[in-house]
């Protein structure tokens, strides 16, 4: 079972604290008022008020032990920045951090956090990419150059099979899934045909999704 502390239980570092214990994780979740605490504390494992930014509370809660620190502190750059030293100099193995803007991002990529996520701008630019294209579904951005989208199978497949369309050699992508009738069908075999109404989840570059989303 891997383990998680969460520092900072705003909404986006409670719903990820609450998340990953409902899959299954350790989940110690922190945070300086004992109100937020109390709000996740029937949905994590452990429930703490502290603060982050004293080394000696993280020290005392053990958190070097834990597989992974999330520090989800993105409004208070003074506070993400210390309780991220503190996790770093502590040893935490991973260190994933909120940010609020690029600035923000690069301090705490200088401090050591193993990886940035900036939630409203991702979401801004999957919702983007989704809207620009009229037959792209959901849009999953894994990386500058990689993404995963959902997108309904175009008319001129409808009745081949993947062997016959040969998907990975012509366009550079991968199906890793088709949903069908509600029901998903994941890595689906050479033989498998599509019909009307199906819908692909694709992995594939930036260059190779967009020659799909013109078929």
């Amino acid at each position: 079972m891997k383990s998680y502390i969460v520092v900072g239980l705003g909404r986006y570092g409670a719903g990820v604290a609450c998340e990953l214990c409902r899959l299954g994780c350790e989940v110690l979740a922190m945070d300086v008022s004992s109100e937020l605490v109390s709000q996740v504390a029937g949905n994590v494992t452990h429930a703490v008020v502290g603060d982050g930014q004293d080394k000696e509370v993280l020290r005392a809660l053990g958190a070097k032990e834990f597989d992974c620190a999330i520090v989800a502190i993105g409004g208070d750059l003074a506070a993400s920045v210390l309780v991220t030293m503190n996790l770093k100099e502590l040893g935490v193995p991973k260190i994933v951090c909120k940010a609020h803007d690029e600035t923000h991002r690069r301090v705490l990529e200088k401090l050591g956090a193993d990886q940035v996520v900036i939630p409203e701008q991702e979401q801004a630019a999957r919702l983007a990419r989704s809207l620009s294209s009229t037959n792209v579904l959901d849009y999953i951005e894994l990386s500058h150059e990689y993404g995963i989208i959902e997108a309904p199978v175009p008319t001129a497949w409808e009745g081949k099979s993947l062997k016959e369309l040969n998907v990975r050699a012509k366009l550079g992508i991968n199906i890793l899934a088709v949903r069908r009738s509600g029901s998903f069908n994941v890595s689906p075999a050479a033989d498998f045909a599509f019909i009307q109404g199906d819908v692909m989840v694709i992995l594939g570059d930036s260059k190779a999704l967009k020659k799909v989303q013109k078929l």
